[in-house]
Formats: structure tokens, C-alpha cells, sequence
């Protein structure tokens, strides 16, 4: 402990194996959804619609969902973002993919939570994708100074659904093989999602 203004600060990490193990789990996650976020730049996927793009990085985002808090999955999405952003452009950047990563975390976040049993994980994921889209197209709206670019909506809505059903498959996959981890055995981590 060290004394700062009066005021007495704690910096100790955990002693909990647990904890220390999500942390680097969740740091991990991060790292590959940053690096699937470099690939993806890097692949020419050439759609007429601005704006459209794989959404890599967000098989990590939906993963973490399935295994961790909500908490756990919008600090997944800061560090994605803010990292992305840092490595491949502007502040601009940084808010469409703020807002759209936003978007589609509360919704995701919300069917995982509320509707374990009742949806696929691939219809989360497709939710997940119409909605990053929606909150991109909301980015640009408030940078734009107008509601006009909305007419992208049903466009994008098509991408959003294609995508989502692409990562959803990703996701699945993935999920598939992190059960079989002893790792994830050991730390009593199940998939939530079907």
C-alpha cells in the first residue's frame, strides 16, 4: 500500500486462481479478436455498401458472452476497439466501432442472459450483427448531421444477417472446442448458447 493525497490506495492483485485465470482468458480473447481485426482489414471484401465488413473480431465478443459476465465480454469490446482502433485509424474510426460493438453487445448481451434456452446461438449472433450495423449507421448519423444515411439500413440489415449467421457458425465451433479444454473444465466454464 502506498499513501497518495491523504488517501490510502491498494494495489494487490488477486490471490484468487480464478480470477487471475479469466483475466488472461479474457486477455487472450482480446488479442485474437484484435488480430482478427487486422486480418479482416486485410481481406478485400468488396460489397457496394459502406460499412459492411466480416465482423471478425466479434466470434471472440459472442464467446465471451457464452462463458463470462456481461462485464467481463464490454471489457473484451473496449480493449478490441480501443486496440483496432489505435493500430488502424482515426477517432471516426474509433466511434462507428464503438457504437456498433455497443449495439450489438446489448443485444447479444440480453438474449444470452434472458433467453438462454429460447434462442440459437446463431440467432444471437445474426441479432449481434443487425444491430453493430445500426449503431454504425447511428455513428454516422451524429458525425454527419443527418438521419438520411439510414436509407443503408435495409442493406445492411441483409450484411448484418449474412455475417451474423458466418460468425455464429465461428462461434459455435469455437465453443465446441473450448469445452473440450481442461482449462476451461477446471475452471467450471460451460458453453450457456446452443
Amino acid at each position: 500500500m502506498r499513501m497518495a493525497k491523504g488517501m490510502v490506495i491498494s494495489m494487490r492483485l488477486s490471490n484468487n486462481p480464478y480470477e487471475l485465470k479469466k483475466t488472461a482468458i479474457i486477455a487472450i480473447f482480446a488479442s485474437v479478436a484484435v488480430v482478427l481485426g487486422i486480418v479482416e482489414s486485410l481481406i478485400p471484401f468488396t460489397v457496394a455498401i459502406p460499412g459492411a465488413k466480416l465482423g471478425l473480431g466479434n466470434i471472440m465478443v459472442l464467446t465471451c458472452l457464452f462463458y463470462f459476465r456481461g462485464r467481463d465480454a464490454l471489457t473484451l469490446i473496449v480493449l478490441k476497439t480501443l486496440l483496432t482502433s489505435f493500430i488502424l485509424g482515426t477517432f471516426s474510426t474509433f466511434l462507428f466501432s464503438f457504437l456498433g460493438a455497443l449495439a450489438s453487445f446489448i443485444i447479444m448481451f440480453l438474449m444470452v442472459r434472458f433467453g438462454r434456452n429460447e434462442f440459437s446461438i446463431y440467432g444471437i449472433s445474426v441479432m449481434g450483427g443487425i444491430m453493430h450495423n445500426v449503431g454504425q449507421l447511428g455513428a454516422a448519423a451524429i458525425v454527419l448531421g443527418t438521419t438520411s444515411i439510414f436509407y443503408y439500413l435495409p442493406f445492411l440489415f441483409i450484411t448484418g444477417v449474412v455475417t451474423g449467421i458466418f460468425v455464429g457458425i465461428a462461434t459455435k465451433y469455437l465453443t465446441e472446442s473450448l469445452n473440450k479444454l481442461a482449462l476451461f473444465e477446471s475452471l467450471g466454464l460451460q458453453q450457456v448458447g446452443r
